[in-house]
């Protein structure tokens, strides 16, 4: 016997502008906490070997962590507004 749930409302995939949107609001903050927190350290380090670091570390946090909250967030709103 499955427990799988029953599939809910489908919500269209975000524009590019959507998309855009929430990749910013998700990078910047990543990138800007990212540079508070090893500042000292990553400024010791050639441009493009920090830019290397930094790369390394935001991609995944962006990635798994704060878009597919960003998106659970866009399909919330989408349906809420659907009624």
């Amino acid at each position: 016997m499955s427990t799988t749930p029953a599939p809910g409302p489908a919500v269209p995939p975000p524009s590019k502008h959507q998309l855009a949107l929430m990749i910013w609001l998700a990078v910047f903050p990543t990138l800007t906490v990212i540079n508070l927190a090893l500042g000292s350290w990553l400024e010791l380090l050639h441009p493009v070997l920090r830019t290397f670091v930094l790369a390394t570390v935001a991609v995944p946090i962006v990635i798994y962590g704060i878009v597919p909250q960003l998106q659970r967030l866009r399909a919330q709103l989408i349906l809420r507004r659907a009624g």
